[in-house]
């Protein structure tokens, strides 16, 4: 089998499972992760990290009050490594301070961040945490595959919008030879000249 042939393959198989990936990530989507919330709540939580990526770059007195702030110093602190997670971050907090101050913010510390866990969803007694990581994983891989597919498509459509079509009518659509050359109103001779170009096109993008 050539290298050519190879590659012609995996175009067919990518642009073939489209549909699929579309089906995989609804169901990941309304994937339960506990407290009546699904995965799309964790797609939608990227707003949520903007705004506190935006409040780090500000001083700390502009929005958090005096306690708040006496929370955040004893938390640096204490925590020898920023870890990101709120497990983590949590099994990071020490269980004793220099003094009692300390002890009591570090206490108060560990309770809200255990708080923000049973909101939601991650307390162990109630789910898989590793399971729902794994498909955070898989769904964030395929909407990258799905939208790597529809950039491609569209980018070819640009100056080739017969092999666009094609493509998408043959392989995503999943129509027949017979049904694409109608669809496209051409002759056989046609659809296999415009095939080879599609894919060979295609393979030069994906590149």
């Amino acid at each position: 089998m050539s290298e050519k042939t190879m590659e012609e393959k995996q175009v067919i198989h990518q642009l073939n499972r489209y549909k699929q990936i579309q089906a995989r990530i609804q169901v990941l989507d309304h994937y339960p992760i506990g407290a009546g919330l699904t995965m799309r709540w964790l797609n939608q939580d990227d707003k949520l990290q903007a705004l506190h990526q935006s409040l780090r770059g500000m001083p700390s007195y502009k929005y958090l009050t005096k306690h708040e702030q006496k929370l955040e110093r004893a938390a640096n602190a204490y925590l020898s490594k920023q870890r990101t997670g709120l497990k983590s971050q949590l099994a990071e907090i020490p269980k004793e301070a220099e003094n009692e101050e300390d002890e009591m913010l570090l206490a108060e510390l560990r309770g809200k961040i255990k708080k923000v866990i049973a909101a939601r969803g991650y307390d162990d007694t109630k789910n898989d945490f590793d399971a729902v990581l794994d498909r955070i994983t898989e769904l964030q891989y395929l909407q990258e595959e799905l939208s790597q597919i529809d950039t491609i498509l569209m980018a070819l459509e640009c100056y080739k919008p017969n092999l666009s079509k094609l493509l998408r009518l043959r392989y995503v659509e999943g129509e027949t030879v017979e049904e694409t050359i109608s669809r496209l109103g051409i002759v056989e001779r046609t659809y296999k000249r415009w095939r080879k170009q599609a894919i060979e096109q295609y393979i030069i993008l994906s590149a």
